[in-house]
């Protein structure tokens, strides 16, 4: 069965299609990133940055580098799409991508993440064998058609994030639209649809439209009778993201994704004319057949055990954030907290309080006094610029966080010196205090 779904033959129509809209939507990712300032203000502008922890080595190139860095993104996209060189430009893209999402996470995104994944993928994928200038240097390589594994790849990798971000809506913030809510306030001004997006019955609407969405849209893509209806509501619900929350390439990228659930010949004849239709040759296994299985159900175990690790950490994720990121938690929470840090000679006994705005930039802020992991990273940074002086500090931090505007309550434990502390990436950290919002 796992044979048959993997190594059969199969047009590679969807495959070409994809790869060139893949090219567009990163390239304008990167380039867009330049022009709306985005690169300026996360990593151009900061003295530093927040990594993931572990990666505190990867900072943002100095001067005006990032944006040559954001520059040979768009380049290598731009080569993806005309497919030159197609092996060597995804790799790059992939490397210079994954760089830029672990050396920060002020404006992390679960989209981020999932283009991680994908260029991972796109780079074993025969993308090349067609409508690319790789085949018109070298003919040879030319092929219409591929393993059926490439569709299954992507379509499993989808469903596993809209499952997952569809059971994580199930709790009680989204059941009664609360958070929903919060989110449409900050869109209050829009042009036309900031009004109606205020209203209760609107968010009921949005809430239930948004768990059932995620939930049944792959299994209807892949139903013939329901797929028009499924393309149709794809269209309509990423739209609806892309104007109501601004969020870059990544509705787009969805929709491009819909390429794999429509028949070969269907995207053939609409977008590549002049493609023969192919010959599909017997399904023989290729060399490593049993390697490539076995590397897709270890990278597919993860993919599951990632999203619900946070079940298996003590205290509640919404307020611990042990566990949030990479698991398409999406859309599910707001923070807000009024952290104070006090920097304290433990020689001396002398303390002072730390003044934020001198370090940090406004998001920075905002983050740092409100999330315990960018509260023990800048306890670590403040341990390393005090050190550097000579000077052996504790860093204690006092004041309350609340999550979705209910109450703030103390987030971490004021008589903990944070930067004597280690960080565990899969179990709790007891210097973050109880939720208060647990029953």
């Amino acid at each position: 069965m796992i044979s048959r779904l993997l190594f059969s033959r199969m047009d590679n129509s969807p495959l070409i299609l994809f790869r060139i809209l893949f090219g567009i939507l990163i390239s304008l990712e990167s380039f867009g990133a330049i022009l709306t300032g985005w690169v300026r203000r996360t990593l151009v502008e900061p003295e530093f940055t927040f990594t993931f922890i572990g990666f505190e080595w990867l900072q943002p190139l100095p001067g005006n580098g990032m944006y040559f860095y954001y520059i040979l993104m768009g380049l290598m996209g731009v080569l993806v799409t005309v497919g030159f060189r197609y092996r060597l430009s995804m790799i790059a893209f992939t490397l210079l991508w994954t760089g830029t999402y672990l050396m920060q996470k002020t404006s992390y995104n679960n989209h981020y993440y999932l283009l991680v994944l994908l260029c991972v993928l796109m780079c074993f994928f025969p993308a090349n064998r067609a409508y690319s200038m790789d085949c018109k240097r070298n003919p040879q390589l030319r092929s219409d058609q591929m393993y059926t594994g490439v569709k299954w790849i992507i379509i499993l990798q989808l469903f596993i994030v809209y499952t997952y971000a569809s059971i994580a809506k199930l709790y009680a913030d989204w059941f009664d639209f609360t958070i929903i809510a919060q989110l449409m306030e900050s869109r209050k001004d829009f042009f036309l649809i900031g009004p109606p997006l205020q209203l209760p019955f609107v968010h009921k609407i949005i809430g239930v439209f948004g768990i059932l969405f995620d939930l049944l849209v792959v299994p209807l893509l892949l139903f013939k009778p329901t797929r028009k209806w499924a393309f149709i509501a794809s269209i309509f619900f990423h739209l609806f993201n892309s104007i109501v929350f601004h969020i870059g390439i990544f509705p787009y990228l969805s929709l491009a994704f819909c390429v794999f659930f429509f028949e070969p010949e269907t995207i053939r004849r609409f977008f590549f004319k002049k493609k023969p239709v192919p010959t599909l040759s017997s399904g023989v296994r290729p060399a490593g057949a049993s390697w490539i299985t076995g590397i897709l159900g270890i990278y597919f175990l993860v993919q599951l055990a990632l999203p619900i690790r946070h079940h298996f950490i003590a205290g509640d994720v919404l307020w611990t954030e042990e566990g949030h990121r990479m698991s398409w938690r999406m859309m599910l929470r707001t923070r807000k907290g009024n952290l104070q840090f006090r920097v304290v000679d433990t020689e001396t006994g002398a303390g002072e309080l730390v003044s934020l705005q001198k370090w940090l930039t406004p998001k920075q802020r905002r983050k740092v006094q409100a999330y315990p992991d960018f509260a023990w990273q800048f306890a670590q940074r403040l341990k390393k610029h005090y050190s550097a002086q000579g000077q052996k500090v504790a860093v204690y931090v006092m004041g309350n966080a609340g999550v979705n505007r209910r109450d703030s309550y103390p987030l971490i434990d004021p008589k903990t010196d944070l930067a004597a502390e280690p960080w565990n990436h899969f179990r709790h950290h007891s210097w973050i205090l109880p939720s208060p919002y647990e029953k």
